[in-house]
């Protein structure tokens, strides 16, 4: 099938997330959502590089301006990553500067980087059934089969982080505690290779708290103790949810941190 032409009476528009809708729309928009319609397919998997500007421009019968200015805004939404002399290519979690982009948890000396990576405790991963309360952000229906997934977080030796997960139980068939535990690398990463599911942005809250009994025995710490609660949806392209993390951050020796542009 020869690839698609385009006109401005064609018009569609992807929003933030990835998602096509009919509207009218600058042109380099318009391919801006077909590269990201290719992405979501899998025509090119994480670190693999895309066409040239000149082959996508021949692609879309477009000019070379129009896909430049179209993968400007990939680049900016963290989607790809040029790389001088030798392209542009599809940003991956498994890459060391890509790596912290979801964790804005920083020592108060130093930087996450320099700390090393931190040490996971699985604490229990199995399969159940989506509560109403689990099965809204991930858009699902209640009951619907989801991966649960609590952990501990330690930097230096030190419990700093204790995690609640819930991922879509068709997506992440097979997922075990063995996997997650014996990966050494971003657990987005991990989603990436193993699973095919690229998170490409989150929504966060986040509020202060007090750990009950048990979430206080995980992280060593007392009751009376004030957390920082982190509430997380993750997405993958076309605003898919694809994670549910709730997670309970030490802030004795780290804070949250966020740029803000």
């Amino acid at each position: 099938m020869p690839p698609p032409s385009l006109s401005l009476s064609d018009a569609s528009s992807p929003d933030a997330g990835g998602m096509v809708t009919p509207a009218f729309s600058p042109l380099y928009q318009q391919i801006k959502g077909l590269i990201l319609q290719s992405l979501q397919a899998g025509d090119w998997k994480p670190g693999e590089a895309i066409p040239s500007e000149m082959d996508l421009a021949a692609r879309y019968r477009v000019s070379q301006g129009t896909v430049r200015k179209a993968i400007d805004e990939l680049a900016a939404d963290n989607l790809v990553v040029r790389r001088q002399g030798k392209g542009t290519f599809v940003a991956t979690h498994a890459e060391q500067h890509v790596q912290y982009r979801f964790l804005k948890l920083k020592p108060d000396v130093g930087d996450i980087a320099a700390e090393g990576p931190a040490q996971r405790t699985i604490i229990e991963c199995r399969r159940a059934r989506a509560s109403a309360e689990v099965a809204r952000p991930l858009a699902l229906r209640s009951g619907d089969a989801v991966l649960q997934v609590r952990r501990i977080l330690a930097f230096g030796g030190v419990p700093t982080i204790l995690e609640d997960l819930w991922l879509p139980g068709q997506a992440f068939k097979g997922l075990t505690a063995e996997q997650m535990a014996q990966f050494h690398g971003a657990t987005y990463a991990m989603f990436e290779l193993e699973f095919g599911v690229r998170m490409v942005r989150a929504e966060e809250k986040i509020k202060a708290v007090l750990p009950d009994e048990t979430q206080a025995r995980l992280l060593q710490i007392s009751p009376q103790t004030p957390l920082l609660s982190v509430e997380r949806v993750a997405y993958t392209y076309n605003n898919t949810p694809m994670e549910l993390r709730r997670g309970l951050y030490r802030t004795d020796t780290h804070h949250y941190r966020n740029e803000l542009n």
